[in-house]
């Protein structure tokens, strides 16, 4: 099971991407992740990684290929992966397509989380999170009890410092312009699968498990 998940900022694809490693016990691999750990550890890729994140370059995709290549090959990615964060346009959508006919592990799928944009600016301007223990909350669609208080813990709940209109909307703005021409790459491919990320997380779910197990006659390739 091999899955390309998409999705904007506010879409629900962490927490689908979750519920999905569970389900097909399979790792979740977010390169932001993989970059930070490539990084602390000093490794090769990590060094040339953190030159040029010093000079306050982007990373070159060869290098963020390079240390997919390498997570790839770990025992716990042999049955399948959930890739997230990459590819983020059609080019990096090729590279990717090269590097996994190189491994022999072509892609399943790519699942995109589909959320209006207007929907998605009310979800992360309403987003609140508790300093304490972490439990996130909706001013709009799922508020606390009490205001400004952790149903959970008690503790105090906060926006993030970037989650507010100018920098919601120009990251909106960059998903947007890199994603169409990403859905139209997997669209021609007959690889794509679009799912609605509105309604209860759980029926987003089974709707997600339905698609890729009719998609892939329950197994993946």
């Amino acid at each position: 099971m091999r899955i390309v998940l998409l999705g904007a900022p506010g879409s629900g694809k962490g927490t689908q991407g979750k519920r999905l490693v569970t389900r097909y016990a399979i790792p979740q691999i977010a390169t932001g992740d993989l970059l930070r750990a490539a990084v602390a550890d000093g490794s090769e890729l990590g060094r040339e990684a953190k030159n040029y994140m010093d000079a306050g370059q982007l990373v070159p995709d060869t290098v963020v290929l390079g240390m997919i290549r390498e997570r790839l090959a770990r025992p716990d990615a042999q049955n399948g992966f959930i890739l997230d964060g990459f590819p983020r346009n059609r080019a990096q959508a090729e590279a990717l397509d090269d590097l996994l006919a190189d491994l022999g592990q072509p892609l399943d799928v790519a699942l995109l989380i589909d959320v209006d944009i207007d929907i998605l600016k009310q979800r992360i301007l309403g987003r609140l999170t508790c300093i304490q223990c972490g439990a996130v909350f909706n001013a709009y669609t799922n508020p606390p009890r009490t205001e400004g208080i952790c149903d959970v813990c008690g503790g105090e709940l906060q926006h993030r410092a970037d989650d507010n209109a100018d920098t919601i909307g120009a990251r909106l703005d960059v998903y947007e312009a890199q994603t169409k021409p990403l859905i139209e790459y997997y669209s021609a491919r007959d690889d794509l699968i679009r799912v609605s990320g509105l309604g209860e997380i759980d029926d987003i779910f089974a709707t997600i498990v339905s698609d890729i197990d009719r998609r892939l006659g329950h197994g993946a390739r």
